[in-house]
């Protein structure tokens, strides 16, 4: 069973970049406010293998750059992970939960009940739609 820890800004890059944006710079995969940020990194027998963000800024919160290692994938670790970031920003008092998802990964967030409430526009060559979850 995977386990959930807080970690820094730093221990997420590797993954969000070799999963997000191998194409692009490391520094590509950095965020302004990551210093401001919540960070959460799943691990299986000690490995780290999925991360996520979470940015709350009063009611509202948003998570970023939410990666698992493709070894991993489809096994409900994001799943597990993203209830985790869920239950973190009701916690810290949020009531809005939304994200900028790739489009190919909109039926995944449908599950935990977010919608779309954007139309599609693109970063580069991916679609992307503004999900979100009120909490």
């Amino acid at each position: 069973m995977p386990e959930i820890h807080s970690i820094t800004p730093e221990q997420t890059y590797a993954l969000r970049h070799a999963v997000l944006w191998p194409d692009k710079p490391l520094d590509y995969v950095k965020v302004e406010i990551d210093a401001e940020g919540h960070h959460y990194g799943a691990f299986q027998a000690g490995e780290l293998v999925a991360v996520i963000s979470l940015f709350v800024d009063g009611p509202s919160a948003r998570f970023r750059k939410f990666a698992t290692h493709p070894g991993y994938q489809r096994q409900g670790i994001g799943t597990l992970l993203l209830n985790h970031v869920i239950a973190e920003a009701r916690r810290m008092g949020a009531t809005t939960l939304w994200c900028d998802a790739r489009l190919d990964a909109a039926d995944f967030y449908r599950r935990f009940g977010m919608k779309s409430v954007s139309d599609t526009f693109y970063k580069g060559v991916i679609p992307y739609a503004k999900f979100s979850l009120n909490l």
